[in-house]
């Protein structure tokens, strides 16, 4: 059976951006997937520190002296086959705890253990207000993925105004990335 971790943000457990989490989750459900949660607003995870020099043990350990919930998190990731990245947007970005979270997790994996190289991966990310900064939002959660050699596979806008065609479309999406992942994606990049 198939893992995937879906790691999303959003203070709101009821808004849009934990509709599309659960639309995305109940299709790879159906289809068959483990999926492992991991709400990153309810984690304990603190902001990078840049010991020593810049660099820590992310660089010559690949790992974080600081002890909260990011090593769990990220031992969760290297075990997944595949890892769906859905974010509010803030300010045409990912929220606070989004950044924290994957600033850390690229300063280890990107230069020392390369775990989530070429894991494939859907990006989503949800705007309540006007939308604008949906497109800038997925343009940096690849930008994070690509320095970690991880692959987008889809990468999915949701917004007030597409939300009632676009959120059945995340169920469907979450099933067509179960069959993907379990008979290979076709196509080459």
């Amino acid at each position: 059976m198939k893992k995937v971790a879906i790691v999303w943000s959003s203070p709101n457990t009821d808004g849009l951006t934990a509709a599309a989490k659960n639309q995305i989750m109940n299709g790879l459900t159906e289809a068959g997937v483990q999926v492992e949660e991991i709400h990153l607003n309810r984690k304990k995870l603190e902001h990078c520190r840049a010991c020593g020099n810049g660099w820590g043990t992310c660089r010559t350990k690949g790992s974080c002296v600081i002890k909260d919930d990011f090593a769990e998190i990220y031992r969760t990731l290297a075990e997944a086959d595949g890892i769906v990245w859905i974010s509010a947007v803030y300010w045409s970005d990912m929220t606070e705890c989004f950044k924290t979270f994957f600033d850390r997790l690229r300063r280890c994996d990107a230069v020392f253990n390369h775990s989530l190289a070429e894991k494939r991966c859907v990006l989503a990310a949800c705007a309540g207000g006007t939308g604008r900064g949906t497109l800038e939002c997925l343009q940096q959660m690849e930008r994070g993925l690509t320095h970690m050699g991880m692959r987008a596979y889809d990468r999915i806008p949701v917004v007030r105004y597409n939300q009632d065609y676009i959120l059945p479309a995340l169920y469907e999406a979450g099933k067509t990335y179960a069959d993907r992942l379990e008979n290979g994606f076709d196509m080459y990049y």
